[in-house]
Protein backbone atom coordinates (compact mmCIF):
# COMPACT_ATOMS: atom_id res chain seq x y z
CA UNK A 1 0.00 0.00 0.00
CA UNK A 2 2.51 2.57 0.84
CA UNK A 3 4.58 1.79 -2.12
CA UNK A 4 1.52 1.99 -4.26
CA UNK A 5 0.77 5.43 -2.91
CA UNK A 6 4.18 6.43 -3.39
CA UNK A 7 4.46 5.08 -6.97
CA UNK A 8 1.20 7.05 -7.77
CA UNK A 9 2.30 10.76 -6.59
CA UNK A 10 5.51 10.28 -8.36
CA UNK A 11 3.43 9.53 -11.32
CA UNK A 12 0.95 12.17 -11.40
CA UNK A 13 4.20 14.61 -10.38
CA UNK A 14 6.02 13.62 -13.76
CA UNK A 15 3.16 12.96 -15.91
CA UNK A 16 2.64 17.02 -15.11
CA UNK A 17 5.51 18.19 -15.26
CA UNK A 18 5.90 19.31 -18.69
CA UNK A 19 2.59 21.06 -18.97
CA UNK A 20 3.42 22.55 -15.63
CA UNK A 21 6.03 24.67 -16.67
CA UNK A 22 4.75 27.58 -16.50
CA UNK A 23 3.48 31.00 -14.74
CA UNK A 24 0.13 30.81 -12.73
CA UNK A 25 -2.43 32.31 -11.09
CA UNK A 26 -4.44 31.75 -8.18
CA UNK A 27 -1.46 31.94 -5.73
CA UNK A 28 -3.78 32.35 -2.96
CA UNK A 29 -4.16 28.67 -2.74
CA UNK A 30 -0.32 28.82 -1.77
CA UNK A 31 -0.69 31.42 1.06
CA UNK A 32 -0.29 29.87 4.55
CA UNK A 33 -3.16 28.58 6.56
CA UNK A 34 -1.03 28.08 9.98
CA UNK A 35 1.36 30.33 11.87
CA UNK A 36 3.68 28.60 12.37
CA UNK A 37 3.99 27.03 8.60
CA UNK A 38 4.56 30.96 8.05
CA UNK A 39 7.15 31.61 10.28
CA UNK A 40 8.97 28.37 8.86
CA UNK A 41 9.71 30.10 5.70
CA UNK A 42 5.71 30.16 4.79
CA UNK A 43 6.18 26.41 2.81
CA UNK A 44 6.14 23.32 5.20
CA UNK A 45 4.99 19.97 4.59
CA UNK A 46 6.46 18.11 6.89
CA UNK A 47 5.37 20.28 10.32
CA UNK A 48 4.64 18.24 13.51
CA UNK A 49 1.87 20.15 15.21
CA UNK A 50 -1.83 19.11 16.47
CA UNK A 51 -3.43 22.37 14.53
CA UNK A 52 -5.94 21.59 11.54
CA UNK A 53 -4.52 24.11 9.76
CA UNK A 54 -1.29 22.54 9.12
CA UNK A 55 -3.34 19.90 6.81
CA UNK A 56 -3.51 22.87 4.51
CA UNK A 57 -0.05 22.46 3.11
CA UNK A 58 -0.11 18.72 3.05
CA UNK A 59 -3.39 15.95 4.06
CA UNK A 60 -1.69 13.54 5.48
CA UNK A 61 -0.66 15.68 8.26
CA UNK A 62 -4.20 15.79 9.30
CA UNK A 63 -3.73 11.96 10.44
CA UNK A 64 -1.94 13.40 13.82
CA UNK A 65 -4.24 15.74 14.85
CA UNK A 66 -6.89 15.54 17.67
CA UNK A 67 -10.06 14.89 17.41
CA UNK A 68 -12.55 17.97 17.96
CA UNK A 69 -9.57 20.28 16.78
CA UNK A 70 -10.80 23.85 15.92
CA UNK A 71 -8.32 26.45 14.82
CA UNK A 72 -8.99 30.33 13.67
CA UNK A 73 -6.76 32.80 11.89
CA UNK A 74 -5.54 36.06 10.76
CA UNK A 75 -3.22 37.87 8.67
CA UNK A 76 -2.70 41.41 7.47
CA UNK A 77 -1.76 40.85 3.74
CA UNK A 78 -0.67 44.14 1.75
CA UNK A 79 -2.54 47.21 2.65
CA UNK A 80 -6.23 46.58 3.38
CA UNK A 81 -5.85 43.00 2.62
CA UNK A 82 -6.29 40.40 4.91
CA UNK A 83 -6.39 36.80 4.53
CA UNK A 84 -8.21 34.49 7.57
CA UNK A 85 -9.75 31.14 7.94
CA UNK A 86 -11.27 28.59 10.05
CA UNK A 87 -10.41 24.91 10.14
CA UNK A 88 -11.95 21.82 11.93
CA UNK A 89 -10.72 17.72 12.25
CA UNK A 90 -12.83 14.99 13.47
CA UNK A 91 -11.64 11.73 13.61
CA UNK A 92 -13.13 8.30 13.34
CA UNK A 93 -11.62 5.58 15.08
CA UNK A 94 -7.82 5.40 15.00
CA UNK A 95 -6.78 5.65 11.28
CA UNK A 96 -9.28 7.65 9.73
CA UNK A 97 -9.95 11.87 9.80
CA UNK A 98 -11.43 14.16 8.37
CA UNK A 99 -11.57 17.49 7.86
CA UNK A 100 -13.38 20.94 6.81
CA UNK A 101 -11.54 24.38 6.18
CA UNK A 102 -12.06 27.82 4.62
CA UNK A 103 -9.73 30.93 3.90
CA UNK A 104 -11.07 34.03 3.05
CA UNK A 105 -8.86 36.82 1.29
CA UNK A 106 -10.29 40.20 1.66
CA UNK A 107 -9.00 43.03 -1.38
CA UNK A 108 -10.90 45.62 0.49
CA UNK A 109 -12.55 48.49 -1.64
CA UNK A 110 -10.68 49.93 -4.74
CA UNK A 111 -11.55 52.62 -6.77
CA UNK A 112 -13.66 51.88 -9.91
CA UNK A 113 -12.53 54.45 -13.19
CA UNK A 114 -13.86 54.72 -16.83
CA UNK A 115 -11.78 54.84 -19.88
CA UNK A 116 -10.13 58.63 -19.17
CA UNK A 117 -9.26 57.79 -15.86
CA UNK A 118 -12.19 59.59 -13.40
CA UNK A 119 -13.20 57.64 -10.67
CA UNK A 120 -16.88 56.50 -10.41
CA UNK A 121 -17.10 54.97 -7.96
CA UNK A 122 -16.20 51.66 -6.00
CA UNK A 123 -15.79 48.15 -5.96
CA UNK A 124 -14.92 44.95 -4.06
CA UNK A 125 -12.48 41.60 -4.26
CA UNK A 126 -12.10 38.62 -2.25
CA UNK A 127 -11.67 35.41 -2.49
CA UNK A 128 -12.83 32.55 -0.90
CA UNK A 129 -11.40 28.76 -0.81
CA UNK A 130 -13.13 25.95 0.75
CA UNK A 131 -11.39 22.46 1.37
CA UNK A 132 -12.51 18.84 2.46
CA UNK A 133 -9.76 16.52 3.94
CA UNK A 134 -9.56 12.99 4.41
CA UNK A 135 -6.15 11.20 5.97
CA UNK A 136 -5.86 7.49 7.16
CA UNK A 137 -3.08 6.18 8.84
CA UNK A 138 -1.14 3.51 7.43
CA UNK A 139 1.05 1.83 9.93
CA UNK A 140 2.68 3.24 12.92
CA UNK A 141 4.82 5.41 10.64
CA UNK A 142 3.19 6.09 7.30
CA UNK A 143 -0.20 8.33 6.85
CA UNK A 144 -1.57 9.33 3.15
CA UNK A 145 -4.64 12.11 2.65
CA UNK A 146 -6.24 14.06 0.13
CA UNK A 147 -8.30 17.26 -0.02
CA UNK A 148 -10.53 18.88 -2.45
CA UNK A 149 -10.30 22.64 -2.55
CA UNK A 150 -13.14 25.10 -4.31
CA UNK A 151 -12.17 28.67 -5.38
CA UNK A 152 -14.26 31.27 -5.94
CA UNK A 153 -12.68 35.06 -6.67
CA UNK A 154 -14.69 37.59 -6.81
CA UNK A 155 -13.60 41.11 -8.53
CA UNK A 156 -16.47 43.86 -8.90
CA UNK A 157 -19.26 41.70 -11.37
CA UNK A 158 -17.10 39.32 -12.36
CA UNK A 159 -16.30 36.12 -10.80
CA UNK A 160 -13.75 33.03 -11.65
CA UNK A 161 -14.13 29.48 -9.80
CA UNK A 162 -11.49 26.94 -9.52
CA UNK A 163 -11.30 23.02 -8.44
CA UNK A 164 -8.36 21.33 -7.48
CA UNK A 165 -7.10 18.21 -5.31
CA UNK A 166 -4.18 17.99 -3.03
CA UNK A 167 -2.61 14.92 -2.19
CA UNK A 168 0.44 14.51 0.76
CA UNK A 169 2.37 11.29 1.72
CA UNK A 170 3.89 11.16 4.89
CA UNK A 171 6.74 9.21 7.20
CA UNK A 172 7.35 9.98 10.64
CA UNK A 173 9.85 8.08 13.12
CA UNK A 174 9.26 9.00 16.59
CA UNK A 175 12.02 7.90 18.30
CA UNK A 176 14.07 9.46 15.90
CA UNK A 177 12.19 12.84 15.41
CA UNK A 178 11.85 12.58 11.85
CA UNK A 179 9.54 13.53 9.32
CA UNK A 180 9.16 13.71 5.62
CA UNK A 181 6.58 14.01 3.46
CA UNK A 182 5.67 14.52 -0.25
CA UNK A 183 2.76 16.66 -1.47
CA UNK A 184 1.07 17.41 -4.82
CA UNK A 185 -1.17 20.44 -4.40
CA UNK A 186 -3.35 22.28 -6.84
CA UNK A 187 -3.97 19.55 -9.18
CA UNK A 188 -6.82 20.90 -10.88
CA UNK A 189 -8.27 23.81 -13.54
CA UNK A 190 -10.37 26.94 -13.61
CA UNK A 191 -13.81 25.98 -14.12
CA UNK A 192 -15.15 29.68 -14.87
CA UNK A 193 -13.35 32.33 -15.93
CA UNK A 194 -14.07 36.43 -15.09
CA UNK A 195 -15.17 36.69 -18.93
CA UNK A 196 -16.05 33.78 -19.92
CA UNK A 197 -12.92 33.03 -22.37
CA UNK A 198 -9.44 33.20 -20.78
CA UNK A 199 -8.69 30.34 -18.14
CA UNK A 200 -5.60 30.89 -16.34
CA UNK A 201 -3.59 27.98 -14.86
CA UNK A 202 -3.69 26.99 -10.98
CA UNK A 203 -0.37 27.27 -8.94
CA UNK A 204 0.23 23.02 -9.32
CA UNK A 205 3.49 22.01 -7.17
CA UNK A 206 5.28 18.65 -6.38
CA UNK A 207 6.94 19.65 -2.89
CA UNK A 208 9.24 17.52 -1.41
CA UNK A 209 10.61 18.26 2.70
CA UNK A 210 11.86 17.08 5.79
CA UNK A 211 11.96 18.17 9.55
CA UNK A 212 14.59 16.24 11.63
CA UNK A 213 15.13 16.74 15.62
CA UNK A 214 18.16 16.89 17.48
CA UNK A 215 18.90 14.43 19.96
CA UNK A 216 20.68 16.59 22.45
CA UNK A 217 19.93 20.22 21.31
CA UNK A 218 16.09 21.41 21.15
CA UNK A 219 15.86 22.16 17.68
CA UNK A 220 14.17 20.77 14.66
CA UNK A 221 15.38 21.84 11.27
CA UNK A 222 13.19 21.89 8.39
CA UNK A 223 13.71 22.16 4.70
CA UNK A 224 11.27 21.81 1.75
CA UNK A 225 11.91 22.24 -2.06
CA UNK A 226 9.13 23.60 -3.89
CA UNK A 227 7.63 23.34 -7.18
CA UNK A 228 9.89 20.82 -8.35
CA UNK A 229 8.16 20.40 -11.81
CA UNK A 230 9.44 23.98 -12.83
CA UNK A 231 13.07 24.66 -13.66
CA UNK A 232 12.61 27.52 -16.31
CA UNK A 233 15.15 30.23 -15.06
CA UNK A 234 11.80 33.03 -16.75
CA UNK A 235 9.51 31.67 -13.83
CA UNK A 236 11.82 32.57 -11.46
CA UNK A 237 13.32 36.13 -9.79
CA UNK A 238 16.96 34.85 -10.01
CA UNK A 239 20.03 36.94 -8.73
CA UNK A 240 21.52 39.94 -10.97
CA UNK A 241 24.04 38.31 -13.93
CA UNK A 242 26.73 39.21 -11.90
CA UNK A 243 26.29 36.95 -9.07
CA UNK A 244 29.16 34.44 -8.24
CA UNK A 245 26.48 32.00 -7.43
CA UNK A 246 26.67 29.27 -10.42
CA UNK A 247 23.37 29.12 -12.66
CA UNK A 248 22.50 25.54 -10.97
CA UNK A 249 23.07 26.66 -7.58
CA UNK A 250 20.70 29.76 -8.44
CA UNK A 251 17.86 27.54 -9.60
CA UNK A 252 18.22 25.07 -6.98
CA UNK A 253 17.88 27.78 -3.91
CA UNK A 254 14.87 29.38 -5.97
CA UNK A 255 12.78 26.24 -4.96
CA UNK A 256 13.96 25.91 -1.13
CA UNK A 257 12.75 26.81 2.29
CA UNK A 258 13.90 26.60 5.53
CA UNK A 259 13.25 26.63 8.86
CA UNK A 260 14.53 26.73 12.73
CA UNK A 261 12.50 25.51 15.61
CA UNK A 262 13.69 26.57 18.67
CA UNK A 263 11.79 24.28 21.63
CA UNK A 264 12.66 25.37 25.36
CA UNK A 265 10.23 23.33 26.81
CA UNK A 266 7.36 20.82 25.62
CA UNK A 267 4.75 23.53 24.83
CA UNK A 268 6.80 26.83 23.98
CA UNK A 269 8.05 27.31 20.24
CA UNK A 270 10.63 29.77 18.60
CA UNK A 271 10.62 29.56 14.72
CA UNK A 272 12.93 31.08 12.34
CA UNK A 273 12.50 31.01 8.35
CA UNK A 274 14.00 32.02 5.13
CA UNK A 275 12.90 31.50 1.62
CA UNK A 276 15.01 32.21 -1.25
CA UNK A 277 12.43 32.99 -3.59
CA UNK A 278 10.52 35.47 -1.77
CA UNK A 279 14.10 36.95 -1.18
CA UNK A 280 15.07 36.53 -4.54
CA UNK A 281 11.61 38.53 -5.96
CA UNK A 282 11.64 41.38 -3.11
CA UNK A 283 15.34 41.85 -3.20
CA UNK A 284 14.74 42.39 -7.01
CA UNK A 285 11.80 45.20 -6.47
CA UNK A 286 13.93 47.16 -3.99
CA UNK A 287 13.00 45.53 -0.62
CA UNK A 288 15.89 45.23 2.45
CA UNK A 289 18.25 42.89 3.26
CA UNK A 290 15.71 40.97 6.06
CA UNK A 291 13.50 39.98 2.92
CA UNK A 292 13.39 36.18 2.80
CA UNK A 293 13.00 35.95 6.64
CA UNK A 294 10.33 35.12 8.45
CA UNK A 295 10.00 34.49 12.55
CA UNK A 296 7.19 33.62 14.76
CA UNK A 297 6.46 31.90 18.22
CA UNK A 298 3.56 30.18 19.58
CA UNK A 299 2.32 28.17 22.98
CA UNK A 300 0.84 24.34 22.38
CA UNK A 301 -0.91 23.47 25.65
CA UNK A 302 -3.07 20.27 25.93
CA UNK A 303 -6.50 21.87 24.68
CA UNK A 304 -5.40 25.15 23.89
CA UNK A 305 -2.72 26.82 20.91
CA UNK A 306 -1.64 30.19 20.29
CA UNK A 307 0.84 31.04 17.24
CA UNK A 308 1.97 34.30 15.42
CA UNK A 309 4.55 35.19 12.83
CA UNK A 310 6.11 37.94 10.93
CA UNK A 311 7.02 37.86 7.41
CA UNK A 312 7.11 39.77 4.08
CA UNK A 313 5.57 39.13 1.13
CA UNK A 314 5.25 42.54 -0.35
CA UNK A 315 8.06 45.28 -0.57
CA UNK A 316 5.57 47.69 0.70
CA UNK A 317 4.77 46.15 4.28
CA UNK A 318 5.37 43.12 6.37
CA UNK A 319 2.74 40.69 7.43
CA UNK A 320 1.65 39.30 10.70
CA UNK A 321 -0.43 36.30 11.35
CA UNK A 322 -1.91 34.79 14.61
CA UNK A 323 -3.85 31.79 14.85
CA UNK A 324 -5.86 30.31 18.06
CA UNK A 325 -7.05 26.51 18.33
CA UNK A 326 -9.04 24.41 20.94
CA UNK A 327 -10.08 20.93 21.26
CA UNK A 328 -13.64 20.91 21.66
Amino acid sequence: MKIKLLGLLLALSFGCATAQEYSSSFNVLNLPASPHVAALGGRNITLLEDNPAIGWSNPARYADVSDKKLSLSFMSYAASTSWMGAHFTKAFGERHTMAVGVQYMNYGSMDETDEWGQTIGEFNAKDIVLGVGYSYLLSDRWSGGAMLKGMVSNLADYTAATLSVDLGLNYYDEEQDLSVSAALRNIGTQVNSYDGYVRTHLPFSLDLGFSQGMAHLPVRIHATLTDLTRWKSSYYALPEPDSKQPDFTRKVLNHLVLGLDILPSETVYLALGYNFRHAYELKAAGSSHWAGFSAGGGLNLQRFQFGIAYTQYHQSTGSVMVSAGYRL
